[in-house]
């Protein structure tokens, strides 16, 4: 199976890479499913509804999030009807929407997709590692489920790495987001799990994680009030990671950066 995970998608330059690289890619790589994180994708800040019904046209099977997820807040009252949009699995007991899924590829198989967020110099959350502990208690790779993919949405890479080798050899994949920096560590692990510490976004990566230059720079020069950050408007990357997996043991047998369209040295597998 081949699954493509898709780095946090910022403002309308995300979009619109989205848009122009996505539904090429899906034929071109052959892809059975497609994970995007969409928590930016709003002018920057959270998701809207509108947003993932255009995601979800261009190819995306299910979008996951991160801590911007309420920052539009009509989408509380939407993410309980959408179970293809994702927040973190441990947020409190209680909160809107759900952290994790099993969902249709292409062909039929059954694809988990789990998302959840880190503590590290992050939200206060639940622990995220009991929390994925307590779902793979009753969800194991090949128990009618063909692939299990984990979006860990944190700042540390020391805490990606360690859920990451946590799980390895009962997950197809831990893949990092929130940083918007692409990290040159994908590959597959020890147990047979793909991992890379962070995804990268998908925006325009002339920016400063995205946002417009001058006033995300002046943070770090002054400490006057600012402008709400705004997205950077040029031409946006589309930066993910494609992971293939074995069809008898649900593990990586490859993984492989995938970087289409703006200013990033451009990476896509040859089959």
């Amino acid at each position: 199976m081949r699954i493509l995970m898709v780095g946090d998608v910022v403002g309308k330059a995300g979009r619109d890479a989205i848009s122009a690289h996505l539904p090429l890619l899906r034929e071109s790589l052959k892809l059975d499913f497609v994970v995007v994180n969409g928590e930016n994708a709003a002018h920057g800040f959270g998701i809207t509804d509108k947003i993932c019904a255009s995601l979800y046209q261009q190819g995306a099977d299910v979008i996951t999030t991160g801590n911007h997820i309420w920052d539009q807040r009509p989408i509380m009252n939407y993410i309980d009807s959408d179970p293809k949009l994702l927040r973190p699995l441990n947020f409190p007991a209680g909160t809107p929407g759900a952290g994790y899924g099993i969902f249709a590829a292409r062909d039929g198989r059954r694809v988990m997709v789990i998302n959840a967020m880190g503590r590290l110099y992050m939200d206060p959350l639940d622990d995220p590692f009991a929390a994925i502990e307590n779902l793979l208690a009753s969800h194991k790779l090949q128990d009618d489920i063909a692939a299990i993919v984990v979006d860990f949405h944190g700042e540390a890479t020391s805490e990606k790495q360690a859920i990451a080798h946590i799980l390895d050899g009962r997950v197809s994949a831990v893949v990092g987001t929130h940083t918007h920096v692409p990290t040159a560590d994908y590959r597959i692990l020890p147990g047979g799990s793909a991992y890379q510490s962070d995804l990268g976004m998908t925006g325009d990566y002339d920016s400063v994680i995205g946002m417009k230059k001058k006033d995300a720079s002046a943070r770090f020069t002054t400490k006057l009030p600012q402008a709400r950050l705004e997205p950077a408007e040029g031409e946006g990357t589309l930066s993910g990671l494609l992971i293939e997996t074995d069809d008898e043991s649900g593990l990586a047998l490859r993984a492989s950066p995938v970087r289409v369209g703006g200013c990033l040295t451009p990476s896509q597998p040859q089959f």
